[in-house]
């Protein structure tokens, strides 16, 4: 018996140890230089438009809880939340009155401890927010700071005493005035606050601020966060001399506030204290940073953050009027494709990108590049067929995945967004066209996207028991997640499709891209390229449809994926693609 049973101990080795060999079951091994944070699908959640759990209509850490094997079900690696710290909710938890605690529409550090256990379980990690660009005027350090002239936490922030006169104009796209500087009379000196007035910026020049912020960074990854999300990061350094804006930025004070005197000093500085010290994952929100700059935040060599995304092509088709979009009519798509080419081209030999449509920031991605009426479905599997299959880190938007649309709010009483609400009032004051600011609003304003998450037909959505913080879309009752699980046809089902095939085919993640017909009109087409594998992407961007003919000797293959039932059948060289049809092929 005793021979019996160490023979099968000796069987049962091998077969664990082949099963834990590189070629078992993961179709990555030989790629070189893998990362983890590279092969993720990211997924980001704005908390208090999730799931409510205690009826009082704000997203909550428990309603999260609930949905954490719906999150599972994905396919999905990373969650990215948006702030869920402390915070007077001037900018929806943008504004943080205490880093270490949890606001409380959210509920309790314990709420955070069992959510972040609950996804760990689940094999998905938590990226958090890191919002230290500014802090809430009322967190502690504020408070102290605007006491006196002289006391200690004076220089947490930036002061500019009254007797100098104003300061150099600095501008605040969430300002009432559109004005980046404010007078505190307790002091009679003008503060720094490149957002909201409730909301003053962070003196990085001081060391102790770096300290405080390096501290609570070590707090979140000590408790297991996975990761930061890092808020307008390069806006932090400023020249405190503060001149009058350089005439090579020709006005534009976003690109002047990217572009600080110790900006890559302090990234670094956090990379050594901080991010070198845990196997985590960093992605810098890139406002205001230029195409030729952008490597230097994500340069291996360098050693400041990991990863890094742009605005470019959320200004696509678009006129920008002093920090508010209005939509145009010129939405070329090859203006769209030499943006994403582009970029893809900053970080092809070091580095590494990001790709997305839509966050908290901008409407929803259907309504905004897709089309959300007759070919809502089927457009919204294109975009997604895109997004998992560039050469980048991919981030999706809670909602999208079913759907989800503009509500188009009407009002300005509809509106939540201090962004919207403050530039409204703006507007009045100067007697401008309310009208039309409603109008352009009504599609791009970022309330668009945070509102409640459809769940299901029942009342609100399913999304709380009472009244929500901001409206539900009334589409709900036929878009809604309950009714897209249960469709084997839907955009839910086809993006777990997709996110599958992104894992287990390497080329999708790791492949050179490569793009053809840049004229192209209506179709959107490259390839990706990997160890003599190539596959091509075919992408209509249009209600007609598109064609597009293939180049000299392309021997087609199997198709990988494809939003319609029918294959594709080139004529003579040129393939025929349905309205809004996204189709990947391999190349043999």
């Amino acid at each position: 018996m005793k021979k019996i049973t160490t023979l099968f101990l000796i069987l049962f080795s091998m077969l664990v140890s082949c099963t834990n060999q590189p070629n078992a079951k993961d179709p990555f091994a030989g790629v070189q230089n893998r990362k983890w944070w590279k092969e993720a699908v990211v997924y980001q959640i704005y908390p208090r438009s999730f799931k409510d759990s205690d009826g009082d209509g704000v997203g909550d850490l428990k309603g999260i809880i609930s949905k954490l094997d719906y999150l599972k079900s994905l396919g999905v690696d990373v969650i990215w939340l948006n702030p869920i710290y402390s915070s007077p909710n001037d900018d929806n938890g943008y504004d943080i009155s205490d880093y270490r605690n949890i606001m409380k529409e959210m509920g309790s550090m314990e709420d955070f401890d069992a959510m972040l256990k609950g996804m760990h379980e689940r094999g998905i990690k938590l990226v958090m927010d890191l919002v230290v660009n500014h802090t809430s005027d009322e967190h502690e350090w504020f408070k102290q700071s605007r006491s006196s002239r002289d006391n200690a936490f004076r220089n947490y922030y930036h002061w500019w005493p009254a007797e100098k006169g104003k300061p150099a104009p600095r501008s605040s796209g969430f300002d009432v005035n559109g004005d980046a500087w404010l007078l505190d009379t307790i002091t009679n000196s003008y503060f720094l606050h490149y957002f909201s007035r409730k909301q003053p910026d962070l003196n990085w020049e001081n060391p102790a601020v770096r300290k405080e912020v390096f501290n609570l960074m070590k707090f979140w990854f000590d408790k297991g966060v996975d990761g930061f999300r890092m808020d307008v990061i390069p806006f932090i350094s400023k020249d405190t001399t503060f001149p009058v804006l350089p005439k090579e930025y020709k006005g534009d004070f976003g690109a002047y506030y990217a572009n600080g005197p110790h900006l890559h000093e302090y990234l670094q500085e956090m990379n050594k204290e901080v991010l070198s010290k845990y196997n985590i994952m960093t992605v810098g929100e890139g406002a205001g940073v230029k195409l030729e700059d952008a490597l230097k935040f994500v340069d291996e060599d360098r050693n400041e953050l990991q990863t890094f995304y742009h605005f470019d092509h959320t200004g696509w088709g678009r006129r920008n009027d002093n920090h508010m979009y209005t939509d145009t009519a010129n939405r070329k798509l090859p203006d769209l494709k030499a943006v994403f080419t582009k970029w893809d081209s900053v970080f092809e030999n070091k580095g590494w990108g990001t790709v997305y449509f839509t966050t908290h920031d901008q409407s929803r991605m259907v309504s905004r590049f897709g089309n959300d009426s007759t070919y809502r479905e089927v457009s919204s599997k294109m975009l997604y067929t895109f997004l998992l299959s560039m050469r980048a880190t991919p981030y999706v938007y809670a909602g999208d995945e079913i759907g989800m649309t503009n509500i188009r709010f009407k009002n300005i009483e509809d509106y939540r967004d201090i962004e919207t609400r403050n530039y409204y009032k703006h507007l009045q004051a100067i007697g401008g066209n309310l009208e039309e600011f409603l109008k352009n609003q009504a599609e791009v304003s970022r309330d668009n996207s945070r509102t409640p998450f459809q769940w299901d037909a029942t009342a609100n959505a399913g999304f709380t028991s009472g009244t929500p913080w901001l409206k539900v879309n009334p589409n709900y009752i036929t878009i809604n997640a309950e009714a897209a699980d249960k469709d084997q046809h839907s955009i839910l089902n086809y993006f777990r499709k997709m996110i599958r095939l992104r894992k287990n085919t390497p080329v999708l993640v790791y492949g050179k891209y490569s793009l053809l017909d840049l004229p192209n009109p209506e179709v959107y087409a490259y390839t990706r390229t990997l160890n003599g594998e190539k596959v091509l992407v075919l992408l209509s961007f249009s209600n007609n449809g598109g064609s597009f003919t293939l180049p000299a000797g392309t021997q087609l293959g199997d198709e990988l994926i494809n939003n319609y039932d029918s294959k594709i059948n080139p004529e003579n060289g040129t393939i025929h693609l349905k309205p809004w049809q996204a189709v990947i092929i391999k190349i043999k």
